[in-house]
């Protein structure tokens, strides 16, 4: 009866295929996967409806170093608007520049 590791090889790691990407271990991404995970939910896992969250989470990920940092458009998300704010946060309202009178 032989040994079982006996003359087998070391393992070699190898990086990940692309679109392969580390778990969120210390939870950096918790909160925005929390919340696109919640949109789907309430939508029927409808992603088109969740855009938005999904594009947040994937922004947080990407600034986490948690995946490779990659052109919007290459991820499907060419035309949608930049904005990292989710659909349960408050919306940003622009102020409007103050009109001074200055008739002299």
């Amino acid at each position: 009866m032989g040994m079982p590791n006996a003359g087998s090889k070391t393992f070699q790691a190898t990086p990940p295929d692309k679109g392969s990407f580390p778990l969120d271990h210390d939870g950096e991404c918790k909160q925005s996967m929390k919340v696109f995970l919640e949109c789907l939910r309430k939508n029927n896992n409808n992603g088109r409806k969740c855009r938005v969250e999904s594009k947040a989470y994937l922004q947080c990920r990407m600034e986490k170093q948690l995946m490779a940092k990659e052109d919007w458009a290459k991820l499907g998300y060419a035309q949608t608007p930049d904005t990292a704010p989710t659909a349960a946060s408050a919306p940003q309202q622009q102020q409007q520049p103050s009109r001074t009178a200055s008739s002299q």
